[in-house]
């Protein structure tokens, strides 16, 4: 499969340079944990005739056995530690897992924290960009707006003080 056919049916891959919206920035995926070149046809997507589905990419492990809650496919990682693509498993609200999704009993490399079950509800992060939410730490409360605002812009954490313009 050549590259640019891999990356029309499952997103970037390692190697593959992406600008960031109407910017300057690039980033270089340095490591693919779905599955990529090599392994590729193995990665867990979601979607009409897709291997997610029983007995193919999904396992009968249920939740009370270990399965996520959630899990987001094919998604690309901006972190400290580099910018890879993976599925990302969710539990209870908390990242569990980082790497490849799926059923370990007919597909190699999966996760055990990443073994998808009857009950994991799927998520297509394909092309899309997964990152930490920012920190604002000289925020003005003044009014609520800002709020819708500032999570528009991935910022979900604010400190700072003030109730509003003062009057008198």
């Amino acid at each position: 499969m050549t590259r640019e056919h891999y990356a029309k049916l499952y997103g970037p891959t390692t190697g593959d340079r992406i600008r960031l919206a109407d910017t300057d920035l690039i980033i270089e995926i340095t490591e693919d944990r779905c599955g990529g070149p090599g392994l590729a046809g193995e990665e867990a997507v979601f979607g009409g005739g897709k291997v997610l589905r029983e007995s193919m990419g999904q396992s009968r492990l249920t939740r009370a056995g270990g399965a996520p809650d959630t899990v987001i496919t094919g998604a690309i990682i901006i972190d400290h530690w580099g910018i890879i693509k993976a599925d990302i498993g969710i539990r209870d609200g908390r990242i569990v897992g980082i790497g490849k999704a799926g059923n370990p009993d007919i597909m190699d490399g999966v996760d055990p924290a990443l073994i998808v079950g009857p009950s994991t509800e799927i998520i297509a992060g394909n092309n899309r960009i997964v990152t930490a939410g920012g920190i604002d730490c000289h925020v003005h409360f003044i009014c609520p707006q800002i709020l819708p605002e500032a999570l528009s812009g991935g910022i979900t954490t604010m400190i700072g003080g003030g109730t509003g313009p003062a009057e008198g």
